[in-house]
């Protein structure tokens, strides 16, 4: 920093930037006018062109604030130019002239033929402008805002749609308006304004509605986000301080991201909530807000539908004829919850005096009508809608009245304790009632969790705001680029019992656990319920922040019994209706929080809390009263469009009180009978399955025996639930399956190799399960000693054969296989094969098993099963390259070996179902290369002459031959084409040589050469080729 100058209300000086490895040296000019602790304009050197100051900026107000006395301080420039004689002017504006010349002549120049004229409008007024000598008392003063700047950003972010950049960039914008609220500076709301106009006039808005589709996520984050801000813009307008956080913004956006809050409408009601805000200033908003929610584009307050939740002004109690009406309203923008807004006010004196005194209580004698303004204790009471008046107690915490908020929130807080009490009343009235039925109702219209004002947050954030630790080195960031989580400390509640030991803090986690207890109606539309778990994560990230200590532990432990007492109005009670939310993230963190102090209520909470009445094929509660409801909340599954991830949660929960129940064998059975009774999901139940053996098998330490159980009776559940239907993974499934009931001993294998048929199909049970069992590596893992091997393999085998029997087709070599080693099985198995090839099995599965057979050295079974195989077989003239001719030519081969009784018994069988020519002269010609009966069958006797074509049995095979290739030829020539004539002549040499094996050999082919000429000559170019080639 050098040269810097205060100049009257004007500060100036050079910022040097250093040099980077890729930039060199940097020097900026830069000039800051101020007025009344407020920075009224700025200019930089280096061309900034974003909303915020830059570094320079910045760097020079830092270096004012830090060194005032490294700063040279002069009178404004009129003051200065007032002590010079004429002489000294004129030197002066020469100087200046001289020093600038090039962009200041011309103004010089124009100026001073304007003074010289008598007549101009420079001489009409007395006096000069001074832009050092600041603003006149009377003239409005703010912080420095580049509002065309702004626009061009705003714009340039949108345009850049879903990129990660530009969401984050919008963001910090929102949070900056935040700040410029807190600090009560009128450009939060000029801001603010400008980031709406553009998102109305985003080009996607008209597009979205066009083609009937919903924002994207990011979209929608900004949209909900522009609407919390906008709510709290007309809080105070005029109040500044010293140190604005624009001049410390660039040093903290690279340190603190902004956390995005979707709770949609907020900021717009805690705008018009503004107790400070003047009837004209309410009108002006009042009229922008319709005038945006009019348009067409204008998106939805649950972004599919627009009459479902009720009017933010309708009381905490409300008539059934006030409910029906509310049920016919016109579509609802993002804009409507602040226009109804307006008609709320800050006049109420019992308000007034809640947010203005601690010690304000009961009087001694109340009038009428002042019971229910007051608890049992005194304690002053706030009846209102719940969001209604969680967003005043918003707008006084977004505008810099943390006291007032705190005070509301704490009546608001006595408010719902009450009305729990009650509830608690009512439904030990109805209990016995309600069980008989097994049906309950749903009272609470709007969910608190999830809700467009976000109620139980804003309660949560005003009490443990007045409870944190503040931390010198706050903006330290740790390595991983997280901040520090946030340390909190018991303030007691103003004006509470002392023996209490009552906090703001406990407060706190007791209205959060209120609200995501309250048993609610699934929203309708997939934004509204995406909405209610992202609420409910949000909630529950900030419960865990909270070091539970006596007091909080005290504090849920009551909350948890209460809300399983709750009834109707719990999601945690004994009832609920088949649509209503379902608690498994919630119960998870009770559960966790809980388990080290209370070990049985957590495991009660938790078990609770895994039922998901929406799968129930039979519902678990109807609406029966009241009666309007029926409506409202219409069965309307599978709408539920965040199903999916509500399992998964269910799942955590489970796999939390597996874990935590390891080594606990009644604790794990009824953990275990949850799961089977409420998740419906085989893939969910799996991962359980998975989870447990995982947990139960550590590798450093012996398993686990109870959990390894619990992970075999969840996968056998497993396996009945798939064996009927199409899963992608059962494959895996099975294989674990058999894994862990190694792990878990023999007896486990025999009892599934027992039941195979209830678990298993007969393919996956005779190639997975048997085999498995039956393996080297199974034997060696258990350790067996004979008569549990002996055990094993006798149930294996048993397998084997009722599978062959039940699915001969896919079964047969496994049971084959199987059955080795004991010749009474075997034999049994070769016999379904047998009974099962005329009828149910295909050549290639009697050929495989045929091979099978010779290479376990029988080969006249062998030849038996192939000569079945045969049977089914039948090759065209034209499949030369078909897949079963391998097969053939070894069936033949195998004839051949084991002697001429059976080769003459299986040509007859080729020359039926064998029709292509080069494939029966390729058998013809290694039947007469060797001698039959090389196999060497005992008993047996080998000529060991080799056998001539023109005898039985390879006469008849050389006739097939040769009919094969006449028939293939004029085939062939019927739709021969000139680019295949060499192929052709081709294959009329090989039939030449399958014609000269037959004594007058060479006269039929003669003869056959002759009849195609004759047939055939208007092939002229062929018959050619073929005189060339055969004369």
């Amino acid at each position: 920093m050098q040269g810097a100058v205060k100049l009257g209300f004007h500060l100036s000086g050079t910022v040097t930037e250093s040099a980077t490895a890729t930039e060199p040296e940097m020097t900026y000019k830069v000039a800051i006018s101020f007025d009344r602790c407020k920075i009224t304009s700025v200019t930089c050197g280096c061309g900034n062109k974003d909303i915020f100051y830059c570094a320079h900026v910045v760097a020079l107000s830092l270096y004012r604030i830090r060194k005032p006395d490294q700063v040279k301080l002069r009178l404004p420039i009129s003051e200065t130019l007032f002590q010079m004689n004429r002489d000294q002017l004129q030197k002066f504006v020469q100087y200046l002239i001289t020093a600038h010349h090039t962009e200041v002549l011309p103004t010089a120049q124009k100026l001073a033929d304007e003074i010289l004229s008598s007549n101009s409008e420079i001489n009409q007024v007395h006096g000069a402008p001074d832009p050092t000598a600041g603003a006149s008392i009377d003239d409005e003063n703010c912080w420095h805002l580049d509002e065309e700047q702004v626009r061009e950003q705003v714009k340039l972010f949108l345009s850049q749609g879903g990129y990660y950049g530009s969401g984050k960039q919008l963001n910090s914008m929102f949070a900056k308006v935040r700040e410029m609220l807190r600090m009560r500076d009128s450009n939060g709301a000029r801001m603010l304004t400008l980031i709406t106009e553009q998102f109305m006039a985003d080009p996607r808005l008209a597009l979205w509605r066009q083609q009937g589709t919903g924002m994207t996520d990011k979209c929608r984050q900004l949209w909900d986000e522009l609407d919390i801000l906008q709510i709290v813009i007309l809080s105070y307008i005029g109040v500044s301080r010293q140190f604005h956080p624009l001049l410390w913004l660039p040093c903290l956006l690279g340190l603190c991201g902004t956390w995005l809050q979707s709770v949609a409408g907020a900021l717009w009601v805690c705008v018009v909530l503004n107790p400070h805000c003047t009837l004209e200033e309410k009108g002006c908003w009042l009229w922008q807000l319709r005038k945006w929610g009019d348009l067409d584009v204008c998106p939805l307050e649950d972004g599919n539908y627009g009459n479902e939740l009720p009017n933010i002004t309708s009381a905490l109690t409300q008539s059934s004829n006030h409910r029906q009406s509310s049920l016919a309203r016109p579509r609802r923008t993002v804009f409507t919850r602040a226009i109804e807004g307006c008609d709320l006010h800050w006049q109420d004196s019992h308000l007034q005096r809640i947010i203005s005194s601690d010690f304000y209580i009961s009087p001694t004698y109340q009038r009428e009508g002042e019971g229910l303004l007051f608890n049992s204790q005194g304690q002053p009471l706030w009846l209102e809608h719940v969001p209604t008046a969680c967003a005043r107690v918003d707008a006084l915490r977004s505008h810099g009245y943390p006291k007032e908020a705190l005070r509301l929130t704490v009546a608001i807080i006595n408010t719902l304790r009450l009305q729990q009490q009650r509830q608690l009343e009512i439904y030990k009235h109805q209990k016995k009632e309600l069980l008989q039925r097994g049906a309950t109702t749903i009272t609470n219209l709007e969910s608190w969790v999830g809700h467009p004002l976000n109620p139980i947050g804003c309660l949560f954030l005003t009490l443990t705001e007045a409870c944190r630790v503040e931390d010198e080195n706050c903006l330290e960031i740790s390595d991983i680029g997280d901040a520090k989580p946030p340390v909190y400390q018991h303030v007691p509640v103003a004006n509470s019992c002392p023996e209490s030991g009552e906090s703001y803090l406990s407060l706190a986690l007791e209205v959060a656990l209120m609200g995501m207890g309250q048993q609610r109606v699934m929203p309708e539309g997939l934004y509204a319920q995406d909405k209610v778990w992202r609420n409910e994560e949000q909630i529950i990230t900030r419960l865990q922040e909270l070091e539970l200590d006596a007091v909080l532990v005290q504090t849920l432990r009551k909350q948890s019994i209460l809300l399983l007492e709750g009834g109707p109005f719990s999601g945690l009670g004994e009832l609920i209706h088949r649509e209503s939310v379902p608690m498994h993230t919630f119960a998870k963190y009770l559960f966790s929080a809980l388990l080290p102090h209370d070990a049985d209520l957590a495991y009660k909470l938790a078990l609770r809390s895994m039922r998901l009445p929406v799968l129930e094929t039979t519902p678990s509660g109807d609406v029966t009263h009241p009666h309007h409801i029926v409506s409202v909340v219409p069965s309307r599954y599978p709408r539920w469009f965040t199903l999916g991830h509500l399992e998964s949660q269910q799942c955590e929960l489970a796999s939390t009180m597996l874990t935590a129940a390891k080594g606990d064998m009644l604790r794990l059975r009824t953990v275990l009978e949850a799961i089977q009774k409420n998740i419906h999901s085989s893939s969910l139940i799996f991962k359980l399955a998975q989870d447990a053996f995982k947990i139960a098998t550590p590798a450093d330490n012996n398993s686990d025996t109870t959990l390894l159980n619990v992970a075999l009776e969840l996968g056998l559940q497993v396996m009945r639930m798939t064996l009927s239907t199409l899963n992608w993974r059962r494959r895996e499934m099975v294989r674990w399956l058999v894994t862990c009931a190694t792990e878990v001993g023999v007896r486990a294998l025999v009892s599934i190799l027992q039941s195979w048929y209830t678990l298993f199909t007969p393919t996956e049970a005779t190639s997975i399960v048997a085999a498995t069992v039956m393996s080297h590596t199974t034997i060696l893992r258990l350790s067996l000693d004979y008569p549990q091997r002996e055990e094993l393999a006798s149930c294996a085998r048993t397998l084997a054969l009722q599978c062959a029997m039940k699915d001969p087709q896919n079964c047969a070599l496994s049971a084959l296989t199987l059955c080795e080693k004991d010749h009474i099985a075997f034999e049994t198995a070769y016999q379904i094969v047998i009974d099962a090839a005329s009828t149910g099995m295909t050549y290639s599965q009697l050929f495989t098993i045929a091979r099978y057979m010779e290479h376990r050295g029988y080969p006249l079974r062998a030849f038996k099963l192939a000569s079945l195989a045969m049977t089914h077989l039948n090759l065209a003239y034209n499949q030369d390259t078909h897949p079963a001719i391998n097969d053939v030519l070894w069936a033949c081969a195998l004839s051949h070996s084991l002697g001429k009784n059976e080769l003459a018994a299986i040509i007859p069988l080729v020359v039926k179902s064998v029709h292509c020519a080069t494939v029966l002269s390729d058998i013809l010609r290694r039947c007469t290369m060797t001698a039959p009966g090389l196999a060497g069958i005992p008993g047996r006797r080998n000529s060991g002459k080799l056998m001539s074509t023109d005898k039985a049995p390879l006469r008849q095979l050389l006739d097939a031959t040769i009919s094969a290739y006449i028939n293939t030829t004029h085939s062939r020539l019927t739709h021969i084409s000139p680019r295949h004539y060499g192929e052709f002549i081709e294959f009329l040499s090989k039939a030449r040589e399958t014609f000269l094996l037959a004594q007058d050999g060479h006269i039929q082919f003669a003869q056959f050469i002759d009849n195609l000429k004759q047939i055939y000559k208007g092939k002229k170019k062929l018959m050619l080729l073929v005189r060339e080639r055969f004369g």
